[in-house]
């Protein structure tokens, strides 16, 4: 070799180094690090408040928790020891405590397949199981989900194929409980002295509620209607039910509009079967039924109901007096109330929101005829999913901040005393003290829209920086200001971490369409299939980073997962001259064919119209920078198709793609290695092409 030659070969290393080097001094931790923090989830608590118990998913490995008086020591009740993708879900404490009831097993797709993401040969179910909380002996009791523990604890009934059926928690040959022409039925709940089960009856185009006589062998109808009727609760007393009724509407769906759904709240004699309707929603838009769930519908003290709506633009809750009085406002302003639990003599409601921190979530307490909630928590952790023990002197709750992963925690009612359940369960290399602390960034899209973001930062950065864009998925989520509380984005926040160390500097961007900020930012106008007004939030992200001192305009990629890996497809094919690369996980690609899980309406030639440009494949012929596309075949949310058919259209225009696809993983990857695979892959396809 000449010494020209050797003098250009030294220069090029050198040269080399020096880009490679501040991303490779910057990285301290690896991936596996960063996602070994156990994930918990289904917190739930004794009749008597005396036991805890939970779910902790282990690098894959999901078991049940339990912590109990006087000490709440925590210790591992379940032992599965594979990463087989089996969630556990649906735990419940039978009356006195001694046992646990829980779900193994995903719910079944369309083809009545259970998800199989490990493609084990022998094939997967979905059961019901009990585990005894002093031995730890775990029984199996039948295929089903929904478990109802009946009132003497003697019986487990559990849903299958839309048939209630019960079998004896000491063992013994399941059965159905009865018949019922053409039902689905769902939402069981057992009167307070166990003599009857009420529960709701679909019958395709209607739904009525139905109580069980269990003595006398019938059943009662209450005041069925042409209507949809759901969600029964029983008094206190046993003598009423609480349902709720949906009416049946003329489609109100357009490009411009939102779906409206009528409601109502109506009381039932539970014996006479005769209901009254107490409240009616609005007309308005903001009236609509939002689909809340149990913790906010529930009989309270003082012979009051508790329900959610957003009647004035928020998600807020009420109380009203059965007989249809005093509807009060508990919880007034702009923020949003996500999570809540009753006090044993529920006189009180401890909740989660955003009140007075939008970007993050705190506790608060509120009477059930007040307007004046009370802070619990504060500071810049983030705390969800509360449940009150001990007589209601002491809250369960899960909590993370920016450094500290989401893990179950207790504290007294006022928020002081507070410490976690199961600190052993963090692995000692977890990286917490290696972690960057994200930044709320606010800026304003093309047309005014205010946008929140978080701005991970490398430590210790210096020069111009490769920079990512990051969005969610749902689209009705909101990324915070630390570890999130749903499995998916606590692997996307540890991801982005994990991102920063290798020297990007990552924005995540809270587009329209998500929580958070109120309804008419969840229901933006013309967003997704309606026009992508969305995508104009994202573009204003990539504006931000490449308007830094610190970031190379040119080396901007995006990423993202379902709803985020379609405005992933999106910018690469209308702005490959903004997105140099970009990671699109199981992102939905044409509007204008069926998503599963997302209902499109394309009924008319020009929501077709509309619907196809607001999709990637309308922009595909621009598109010319490299994608990584990501996709289970056994996605239930995202057709698998939507994938193969980008990638016939990215051939036959010689875009350069790669492809990681998981035989039966689903659209939320149950298997722990898989999210490994997946993400490992991620970095170093944009290490590839960004660095």
């Amino acid at each position: 070799m000449s010494h020209l030659k050797r003098q250009l070969v030294a220069f090029g290393i050198a040269t080399l180094f020096a880009v490679i080097a501040p991303f490779a001094r910057a990285q301290t931790f690896s991936l596996e690090q960063v996602m070994s923090s156990p994930f918990p989830s289904e917190l739930t608590i004794s009749k008597r408040g005396d036991k805890i118990a939970w779910a902790f998913d282990a690098d894959g490995k999901r078991n049940i928790w339990i912590a109990e008086a006087p000490t709440f020591a925590a210790r591992q009740l379940t032992h599965y020891n594979n990463d087989d993708g089996q969630e556990l879900t649906d735990l419940l404490f039978s009356s006195n405590g001694n046992t646990v009831a829980y779900v193994r097993g995903g719910d079944a797709n369309q083809a009545g397949e259970v998800p199989n993401p490990a493609s084990d040969p022998a094939g997967m179910k979905q059961e019901v199981w009990i585990v005894d909380v002093r031995t730890g002996r775990v029984m199996r009791l039948g295929q089903g989900s929904t478990p109802v523990f009946s009132p003497a604890g003697d019986q487990v009934e559990y849903l299958r194929g839309g048939n209630l059926w019960t079998v004896p928690v000491v063992g013994g040959k399941e059965s159905k409980m009865f018949e019922l022409r053409g039902a689905t039925n769902s939402a069981p709940q057992w009167s307070p002295d166990g003599s009857l089960l009420a529960f709701s009856s679909s019958r395709g185009d209607h739904s009525f509620i139905v109580v069980y006589d269990k003595r006398a062998n019938s059943f009662r109808f209450l005041s069925p209607s042409v209507d949809r009727d759901i969600a029964p609760r029983w008094s206190p007393d046993g003598r009423r039910i609480a349902f709720i009724r949906l009416f049946n509407v003329t489609d109100t769906f357009s490009n411009d509009r939102e779906r409206l759904q009528p409601w109502a709240i109506e009381v039932a004699d539970a014996q006479t079967g005769n209901a009254k309707e107490i409240w009616h929603a609005g007309s308005a838009d903001n009236d609509s039924y939002t689909g809340f769930g149990g913790d906010f519908w529930q009989w309270v003290a003082g012979d009051r109901i508790l329900f959610s709506s957003e009647k004035d633009g928020w998600a807020h809750l009420y109380s009203i007096a059965a007989n249809g009085s005093a509807l009060k406002l508990l919880t007034p302003g702009n923020y949003e109330v996500e999570n809540a639990a009753l006090s044993p003599d529920k006189s009180f409601v401890v909740f989660s929101s955003n009140k007075d921190d939008v970007d993050r979530r705190h506790l608060w307490r509120v009477n059930v005829n007040s307007d004046t909630p009370e802070r619990i928590t504060k500071g810049e952790g983030i705390e969800v999913a509360p449940v009150l023990f001990d007589n209601g002197r002491q809250i369960a709750f899960f909590h993370s901040t920016a450094r500290d992963p989401y893990l179950p925690f207790t504290a007294s009612i006022d928020g002081s005393n507070m410490k976690p359940l199961a600190p052993q369960a963090l692995p000692r290399d977890f990286p917490s003290a290696q972690l960057v602390v994200p930044e709320q960034v606010i800026f304003k899209a093309a047309d005014g829209t205010e946008v929140h973001g978080q701005l991970f930062k490398p430590a210790n950065a210096a020069g111009k920086l490769p920079a990512l864009v990051f969005m969610h998925g749902g689209p009705s989520r909101q990324m915070l200001l630390g570890w999130h509380y749903l499995y998916y984005y606590h692997n996307s926040y540890a991801m982005n971490q994990y991102l920063a160390s290798r020297g990007y500097l990552v924005l995540s961007v809270n587009y329209r369409s998500g929580i958070g900020y109120g309804r008419a930012f969840r229901l933006a106008q013309h967003r997704g299939a309606r026009g992508a007004s969305e995508y104009q939030d994202v573009v204003a992200g990539a504006k931000y980073l490449r308007e830094r001192d610190d970031v190379d305009k040119k080396r901007v990629g995006l990423w993202g997962g379902s709803y985020g890996g379609y405005l992933t497809a999106l910018g690469l094919a209308r702005n490959s001259d903004i997105f140099a690369a970009g990671v699109d996980f199981h992102g939905v690609h044409d509007w204008s064919v069926s998503v599963a899980g997302l209902r499109v309406p394309t009924d008319t030639s020009d929501r077709v119209r509309i619907a196809r440009e607001s999709s990637p494949i309308s922009a595909v012929d621009k598109w010319k920078s490299p994608v990584l596309l990501i996709h289970g075949d056994d996605d239930r949310n995202v057709e698998f198709a939507q994938t193969v058919n980008l990638v016939r259209r990215l051939r036959s225009n010689g875009v350069q793609f790669e492809e990681l696809i998981f035989p039966d993983e689903i659209h939320d990857f149950l298997r722990h290695q898989d999210w490994l695979r997946a993400y490992h892959a991620g970095a170093e396809f944009f290490d590839k092409h960004l660095k």
